[in-house]
C-alpha cells in the first residue's frame, strides 16, 4: 500500500507486495494480546491512560462483576457490593490472563472507537445507518422486526463501550464456555450454590440473541441487496464488517483488526476476497484510509487469489 502512486506493476510483483504487508501486519495482531496483557497488568495506570486499554480492563472487571453477582443472588447475600469485591480483582485478573478474551475485548474496542471516528470524520452514523433506516421502513414485518431489534443492538452496544461494559450474553460461544469455566474455578468452595449461578447463566445465555447474529440475520436477508452492506456508508461500521466477515469467511474480530493503520494490506485483500472489485475497494478506502492508494495492478488479484493469500498469511502466523 502506498500513499503515492508507484509504477506499473506486474501480478506477481503486487502480491509479493501485499504478501510483506500482510506479514507485518500479522507480527502487530499477533504481538497485540501480550502487549495488552502487560499493560493491564502494570498497577501504575498514570502511565497507561489510553482509552482502549482502559475499556478493556473496565470490560474484564464488568465480566466478573456479573458472574460474582449472579452467585450473591443465589446464596441470598444482603450486601452484594462487599460479597463481590472479595473476587472480583482474583476472577478479572484471569479474564485478562486470557489472550482470547483480550483479543475479542480489543476487537469491539476498536470497533466503537472506530465508528465514533467516522462518525466524526465522514458523519456516518455509529447506530442508525442508511441500510438500517432503510430496513426499519420496510413493509415486511419480519423485515423489519428484524432491523428494529438489530438497531436497539447497537445503540446498546455503543452505550456499553461509553460505560467500559461486556454482558456475558454478547460473549461468542467458545469464550462464554471458558468464562463458565474460570468462574468454576474460583468458586469451587461456594459448591452447589456456585453450580445453580453457573445454570442460571447457561440458561439465560442465547448465541441466537447476541448482536452479532442479529447483524448476520439481517445481511443474510437482504439477499441480492446484500452488496449494500459492503459499503460502509451505507451500513455503518459495525454492519459493514459483519458483511465482509460473511462475504470473505473470516473471523469478524480479524476483520475490524484489519481496520488498522498497520493493516491496510490485509483490509484490501479482504475487500477483494468479499467480492469487492477496485473501484469497490478504493472507495471504501476513501472512508477507512483516505491517505492510502491501492497499489497499481492490484485489479490482477482475483477474488479468490485474494482469499487464498489472507489463509497462506494466516497458516504462517500459526507456526
Amino acid at each position: 500500500m502506498s500513499e503515492q502512486n508507484a509504477p506499473d506493476k506486474s501480478a506477481s510483483s503486487v502480491e509479493i507486495t501485499l504478501k510483506r504487508e500482510l506479514a507485518h501486519g500479522d507480527v502487530i495482531i499477533a504481538t497485540a494480546p501480550p502487549i495488552l496483557r502487560h499493560l493491564l497488568a502494570n498497577v501504575d495506570q498514570a502511565l497507561f491512560s489510553d482509552q482502549v486499554i482502559a475499556t478493556i480492563r473496565g470490560m474484564m472487571l464488568h465480566l466478573a462483576q456479573q458472574m460474582l453477582a449472579n452467585l450473591a443472588d443465589v446464596r441470598g447475600i444482603s450486601n452484594r457490593a462487599e460479597f463481590i469485591e472479595q473476587s472480583l480483582d482474583e476472577i478479572a485478573s484471569a479474564l485478562l490472563d486470557e489472550t482470547d478474551f483480550l483479543s475479542h475485548a480489543h476487537a469491539i474496542t476498536v470497533e466503537a472507537t472506530l465508528a465514533d471516528r467516522l462518525s466524526r470524520r465522514s458523519g456516518i452514523d455509529p447506530v442508525l445507518s442508511p441500510v438500517l433506516q432503510e430496513l426499519v421502513s420496510s413493509t415486511e414485518d419480519q423485515v423489519a422486526t428484524g432491523a428494529m431489534h438489530a438497531l436497539a443492538a447497537q445503540a446498546r452496544f455503543m452505550q456499553q463501550q461509553g460505560r467500559m461494559a461486556l454482558p456475558l450474553h454478547e460473549l461468542p460461544h467458545d469464550l462464554f464456555e471458558r468464562a463458565m469455566q474460570i468462574f468454576r474455578e474460583h468458586t469451587a468452595a461456594d459448591g452447589e450454590d456456585a453450580a445453580k449461578a453457573e445454570k442460571a447463566m447457561c440458561d439465560a445465555y442465547d448465541p441466537d440473541q447476541r448482536r452479532v447474529a442479529k447483524f448476520i440475520r439481517l445481511v443474510s436477508g437482504m439477499q441480492h441487496r446484500a452488496n449494500r452492506a459492503l459499503a460502509v456508508d451505507n451500513a455503518g461500521l459495525s454492519i459493514f464488517v459483519t458483511a465482509v466477515s460473511m462475504a470473505a469467511d473470516i473471523n469478524r474480530d480479524t476483520v475490524i483488526m484489519s481496520l488498522g493503520e498497520a493493516q491496510c494490506a490485509r483490509l484490501a485483500l479482504s475487500l477483494r476476497a468479499a467480492g469487492l472489485n477496485q473501484s469497490a475497494v478504493e472507495e471504501q478506502f476513501l472512508y477507512l484510509h483516505p491517505e492510502i492508494t491501492l497499489p497499481d495492478g492490484f485489479d490482477t488479484i482475483r477474488p479468490d487469489r485474494a482469499v487464498a493469500m489472507l489463509n497462506d498469511a494466516q497458516d504462517e502466523g500459526a507456526h
